[in-house]
């Protein structure tokens, strides 16, 4: 009898520890690697944007065709997975009525879908009542606004094509120069002039800033007398010129070329000014709009697809379009690759995770999922995928030529930081050969010191004679 309970009990405790290792859950958590399981699928369907998701289909029939960016690397993952699955697709309509139409197909995990495919942007609050998978492509929320063609100028343009430090170095360089002239000629009394007389005018301290500056715009002959005085003042020739043919070009272009600038550089200046403001229907946008960059409820406007962006934004806020579009980085990148010519990104940058996979909480999938898609994000396979349905352009990454820039056009210190080297070299060396007092005083110096205390001097001998009473001397050697 004993022995039967203990056999028993063996088994209990056996049939616990499967139990316990066993994923729990709904049927969704199943990841037996021999055991098939069934999934039903949420994708959304909407109008736009149809490279992400594209549904096809009679909703009477039942009978779909889905298509697009999402469903071909939600396909690459499963085939990753360490287990079967056996897929049951259904749309759901994404209500333009709602504030996020996604947070109510989110809400549907897991009464009506085992997991959500799609568009889905990885959100904190969103995470309160579903797991997400990494993100496969990055994302975030910046703005699209019609570009202004002109030119930036004013009454300081003439300023422009240096930047200050740029500035700051010429000036410190010709100072560092006239000091260098100044003292290698300062033992010249006068210079020849023309008619081969004297001119009894000297170089003085006076002369130390305006004298570099003056010999690169009206060079003259024989101003100075040194031969070392003359490298130097040919050093600097060469680099006025360098500077002087940039200047030259640089302020040619600012001048001339036409410049494409945002109609509008941020948020405030929309929010201020009351301008109406676009966003995608059904997305997290319209909230971010409201709690994070402080816009009325009035004055948004959503929009399904990329040309009622479009249409919207040739309208203008005054006419019953929007003076701006803000939605997140793959659907601008969209938008601009189509109507790109006449529109740019900018504004700040509301950031957030990307696109991921939604499951139930606490789902053992999620972990399956997430390893899945990072084996396919790193391969080849990915690759191909975005190039199929975006081109070669990075959709998830971001493009500087298509945002603006507020980076100056000045030419900075940078771009002439050899030359100016150069320059300091050549002066430096040339005022050492021709001011030998300069590196000859210390050598003296050192010479003194080394005599002083490094020679050996032989100790003197002093003989001192003390006379006696007699004839001899008594003589003493000290």
């Amino acid at each position: 009898m004993c022995k039967c309970f203990s056999t028993l009990f063996s088994l209990f405790l056996i049939f616990l520890f499967v139990l316990q290792r066993a994923p729990t859950g709904n049927a969704s958590n199943a990841t037996s690697k021999y055991e098939e399981i069934k999934l039903r699928v949420g994708v959304p369907r909407k109008n736009g944007f149809q490279q992400f998701v594209h549904v096809v289909g009679d909703a009477s029939q039942k009978n779909y065709n889905i298509s697009g960016y999402c469903i071909e690397v939600f396909n690459a993952v499963i085939t990753h997975l360490p287990f079967n699955v056996s897929l049951h697709v259904q749309p759901h309509i994404i209500d333009s009525s709602e504030g996020s139409g996604y947070d109510a197909l989110l809400k549907l995990i897991p009464s009506k879908y085992d997991v959500v495919v799609g568009d889905m942007t990885i959100l904190a609050n969103r995470s309160s009542y579903v797991d997400f998978t990494v993100p496969y492509i990055g994302s975030g929320v910046k703005m699209v606004v019609p570009v202004q063609h002109g030119r930036d100028q004013n009454m300081w343009t003439f300023v422009k094509p240096f930047s200050w430090d740029l500035w700051l170095s010429i000036i410190i360089i010709s100072t560092f120069i006239g000091i260098a002239i100044l003292i290698m000629e300062r033992n010249v009394n006068a210079l020849p002039n023309e008619e081969g007389s004297t001119n009894q005018k000297k170089l003085c301290p006076a002369t130390i800033l305006w004298f570099p500056f003056s010999q690169a715009i009206l060079p003259e002959r024989q101003v100075v007398v040194k031969s070392c005085s003359r490298f130097v003042l040919m050093v600097w020739l060469l680099l006025a010129f360098v500077l002087m043919q940039s200047y030259t070009a640089n302020l040619t272009s600012i001048l001339t070329l036409d410049r494409l600038q945002p109609s509008f550089l941020n948020v405030n200046d929309l929010r201020k000014g009351g301008y109406y403001v676009g966003y995608q229907t059904g997305s997290f946008v319209h909230d971010v709009l409201i709690k994070q960059f402080k816009f009325e409820p009035s004055k948004l406007r959503p929009y399904s697809s990329s040309s009622e962006y479009h249409d919207a934004l040739k309208l203008g806020s005054k006419n019953g379009g929007v003076a701006a579009i803000f939605d997140e980085v793959p659907y601008l990148k969209l938008y601009l690759q189509e109507y790109g010519s006449n529109y740019i990104m900018s504004g700040p940058k509301y950031r957030n995770a990307g696109f991921g996979f939604a499951l139930p909480l606490n789902s053992n999938l999620t972990a399956y999922f997430s390893r899945a898609i990072l084996d396919v994000t790193e391969s080849d396979l990915m690759n191909e995928i975005e190039e199929k349905y975006f081109g070669k352009n990075e959709i998830g990454e971001q493009n500087s030529s298509e945002e603006a820039s507020s980076a100056p056009l000045s030419l900075s210190f940078h771009s002439f930081a050899g030359l100016f080297l150069i320059t300091g070299i050549s002066t430096l060396f040339a005022l050492l050969i021709s001011e030998s007092v300069i590196w000859q005083k210390p050598i003296l110096m050192a010479k003194a010191l080394s005599r002083r205390y490094l020679s050996f001097v032989a100790p003197t001998t002093e003989i001192r004679v003390h006379p006696t009473n007699d004839s001899t001397h008594g003589i003493e050697v000290v």
